[in-house]
């Protein structure tokens, strides 16, 4: 966790750019990573050179290469150890116009760490400005993993906290949440085709470090996690750039973080190439048929893009291949004939397991739409017995604007460190979600009254429709009505219909 002297260095930098005149909190993300990179490849560079020293050979694996560059400046003055000394113009010029290059150069040839370097370009505007911000982000503490990914994460939610790319962030708790309830393996290739900065893959890694720390030790699953294991696709070149910069300050080596307009292009070399999809896509509307991809179209003909990612995850899983993705609630009981058959081949084709509805203030203040968490697994042949239906109330934030924490930050996300409290579980919800997911016997006893329970495939396909929505098997619990009187009522009443019948009874001897 960051302390708080290193946000305020974070807090710093940022401030800098806005006040040097580079207000997209977009773009100065980008050129944060950009300057990051940078500052990793001359850390590559020195981790070589040690190396080398240590073994008494020549250098195995050189980043810079000796001599000077074609415009005759030395490739050692591009290093971030060197130019960080410059008088600023002379580092706005070393950087400009021989870094950079230098990058783009390391993208065209292909390079696993400069892929996506090859359209980069300085956005930084004088050169008091780019050796402040180098001196800053030099003298931030990031000597271990753990640090530049909060950094970075830290920078990222300033990205969210703008405004107008909020979008590009699910919320990290309810990213944790997803992660939990799949349980990834050291054995799993895993894949978010709208992968934006990789909240899913980095959250995805963090969790088998931290339950499976022997993967790290074994040869042949080191190099599965580094190299195999994660696999991301946007077609927005900025979200590759960050997702990949993430990727690697998270201590993920070589991250398969490719450029791909995952509806659009076919995908007959990615079919079930993937054992895990974890995965929050954007749902822009509707796509022209031609646009489309002709095997997504095979699997569900619309245009609905909500639908069609969907159809992708079926797509690119293998068979077992598992599944924990956001969707539109409209998903679940839209009434077009591609909403009923896109429900009828996850029900009766495959093996739907769980369908946890968000709260609609989750994605605030970016979008209001409701969502729900839908869990599945690829089967090809059926295999849906009991569908889990959760009603999230609650994730621990304000369900405003605002998104407040309601909690302390140790009662916060899907595990907690700090045990929570009936009253806590009132209002972090996710915990409790995750005990009921890992003991669903006991969840056939729950009444549908109850905030879960189990659904039966054949309730689900006697709707006709395949309907998914919680509210179609939910149950109102009525309470029962007491019409019996309370005893002091009864009993004055029946005094007074003593009075009455003694006045009547007076009244017949007087007319008698």
């Amino acid at each position: 966790m960051l302390t708080g002297a290193i946000r305020s260095q974070v807090d710093q930098i940022w401030n800098a750019f806005w006040s040097g005149g580079v207000s997209n909190p977009l773009s100065v993300i980008e050129q944060i990573t950009y300057l990051l990179f940078i500052k990793r490849l001359d850390d590559l560079h020195t981790l070589e050179e040690r190396k080398a020293e240590a073994l008494g050979q020549p250098m195995a694996r050189r980043i810079f290469p000796e001599g000077t560059d074609e415009r005759g400046r030395a490739y050692e003055d591009m290093r971030w150890s060197r130019f960080l000394n410059f008088e600023p113009r002379d580092m706005m010029t070393v950087v400009d116009e021989h870094v950079f290059p230098f990058l783009r150069d390391l993208g065209e040839q292909g390079s696993s760490y400069g892929t996506h370097m090859r359209d980069a370009r300085l956005g930084i505007p004088n050169p008091n400005l780019l050796a402040k911000v180098v001196q800053m982000l030099n003298d931030i503490p990031m000597d271990d993993r753990d640090t530049k990914g909060d950094v970075y994460e830290y920078m990222l939610g300033k990205i969210a906290s703008a405004g107008q790319n909020g979008q590009f962030r699910t919320p990290r708790h309810i990213i944790s949440l997803m992660v939990h309830l799949m349980r990834p393996t050291p054995e799993d290739v895993i894949c978010d085709p709208a992968a934006g900065t990789c909240g899913f893959l980095i959250a995805a890694g963090e969790y088998l470090r931290d339950n499976h720390p022997e993967m790290l030790r074994d040869d042949r699953l080191r190099q599965h996690f580094h190299t195999q294991m994660f696999h991301g696709h946007d077609f927005d070149a900025t979200m590759l750039r960050i997702g990949a910069m993430n990727m690697t300050l998270h201590g993920v080596e070589n991250p398969d973080i490719s450029y791909r307009d995952s509806l659009a292009e076919e995908h007959g070399a990615e079919v079930g190439s993937y054992s895990l999809i974890l995965a929050n896509p954007p749902f822009a509307g509707s796509l022209d048929y031609d646009t489309t991809a002709k095997d997504l179209l095979k699997i569900v003909k619309t245009k609905k893009t909500e639908l069609l990612f969907v159809a992708l995850f079926l797509r690119l899983l293998r068979t077992g291949g598992r599944a924990a993705v956001i969707v539109p609630d409209g998903v679940l009981f839209g009434s077009s004939k591609a909403h009923k058959e896109i429900r009828r081949m996850l029900v009766e084709d495959h093996k739907l397991e769980a369908i946890i509805k968000l709260p609609s203030g989750v994605f605030r203040p970016y979008a209001g739409v409701s969502c729900a968490i839908v869990l599945f697994t690829r089967t090809g042949v059926g295999g849906t017995g009991n569908v889990w239906f959760h009603d999230m109330q609650a994730d621990g934030f304000s369900l405003d604007d605002k998104r407040t924490p309601l909690l302390d930050a140790d009662k916060l996300g899907p595990v907690p460190a700090t045990a929570l409290s009936p009253e806590d579980h009132a209002k972090n919800n996710l915990p409790d979600i995750l005990t009921r997911w890992a003991s669903l016997e006991a969840e056939a006893e729950r009444p549908r009254t109850a905030q879960s329970f189990l659904v039966p495939a054949a309730d689900i396909i006697a709707t006709g429709s395949w309907d998914l929505s919680l509210n179609r098997y939910k149950e109102t619990e009525h309470e029962e009505i007491d019409h019996q009187p309370p005893a002091e009522i009864i009993a004055e009443l029946r005094a007074i219909e003593a009075e009455i019948t003694e006045g009547l009874n007076r009244l017949e001897e007087m007319l008698g």
